[in-house]
């Protein structure tokens, strides 16, 4: 359970492991740069299977199980204090009950917002802006994330425990806001700190705090040219690959066309002719293909050769 201490009108923000590393990348800037201190850490071992043990040198280790710690900021702004909750891993099963435990230990601590952080992938360029998407639990929660330009979430769904811990907040009538940072679909596996970036703007903006952001600028810059460089790369190669199919599709006609010049009038009939009834008799299949060897063009003909085999 957490320590029980008096706080000013506490926010909590809720983070886990997931596409773009973007929630525990701010997670993690948010408790560096404020200078945080452990508060509590949940017992939730009952929700986390076993599946797996470690051996080194022969030696069978203790099991690690995921922790779930709370982490504070006191004094941090002029109006709330900040708890951060920084989760190793999802539950499998009972992701409601493990938020209902959550929130009930953050309102023991008299927290009066929720936050979630997440990533949304779409089909933006590596080296352009991250936008930030949002979605509330109350209008009034809303129209605060219009007013800071917030993309609206207008459909879908939010999954896991980044949506899961807001719609328990409902139920615990706790306000609370999932915001969500953009990052390239191409690349949703790699870490991206710059929509880590542009969801911290925007939640230090709505907590009146002030970061430094100049690490998190410097490693979103590199993170956005090592994948710029990457992306050019594939470009390059699938343009290359596309000038390779059309000089073989045009190598393939040319053939085609010479084969057809090669043959005479009567060789072609008889062609048509053995392929039909091979169509109707596939016994009749290896005559044709010895006339096709014959001739010296059965590699022209095997696509159509083998059709004939086709249900």
């Amino acid at each position: 359970m957490a320590e029980i201490i008096t706080l000013n009108r506490p926010w909590l923000v809720a983070v886990w492991p997931g596409m773009g590393s973007v929630a525990l990348s701010a997670g993690y800037y948010l408790m560096s740069k404020l200078g945080m201190r452990q508060l509590a850490e949940l017992s939730t071992s009952e929700l986390f299977d076993v599946d797996h043990i470690e051996v080194r040198d022969g030696l069978i280790h203790a099991i690690d199980r995921p922790q779930n710690r709370l982490f504070v900021c006191t004094g941090c702004t002029d109006g709330h204090d900040i708890i951060l909750f920084i989760g190793d891993a999802q539950p499998p099963v009972g992701k409601y009950a493990f938020c209902q435990q959550l929130l009930r230990t953050a309102k023991d601590l008299g927290v009066e917002r929720v936050f979630t952080f997440a990533a949304m992938a779409t089909q933006m360029h590596p080296e352009h802006r991250s936008r930030v998407f949002g979605a509330a639990t109350d209008s009034d929660g809303l129209a605060e994330l219009h007013q800071l330009e917030v993309q609206n979430l207008d459909g879908g769904m939010i999954s896991g425990l980044n949506g899961v811990l807001l719609a328990a907040a409902i139920d615990e009538d706790l306000p609370g806001a999932c915001l969500l940072g953009e990052i390239p679909h191409l690349f949703s596996h790699a870490p991206f700190p710059r929509a880590a970036l542009a969801v911290l703007e925007v939640f230090t903006t709505m907590a009146r705090v002030e970061i430094d952001f100049a690490e998190l600028e410097d490693q979103a810059r590199q993170t956005e040219q090592r994948l710029g460089e990457i992306l050019a790369q594939i470009e390059r190669d699938v343009r290359e690959r596309r000038v390779g199919e059309a000089a073989d599709v045009e190598e393939e006609i040319r053939t085609d066309e010479e084969v057809q010049a090669r043959l005479g009038e009567e060789d072609q009939q008889r062609l048509e002719h053995l392929f039909k009834a091979a169509a109707e008799d596939r016994s009749r299949a290896y005559e044709l293909k010895r006339e096709l060897d014959r001739l010296e063009i059965f590699d022209q003909y095997e696509d159509r050769f083998l059709d004939l085999f086709r249900d």
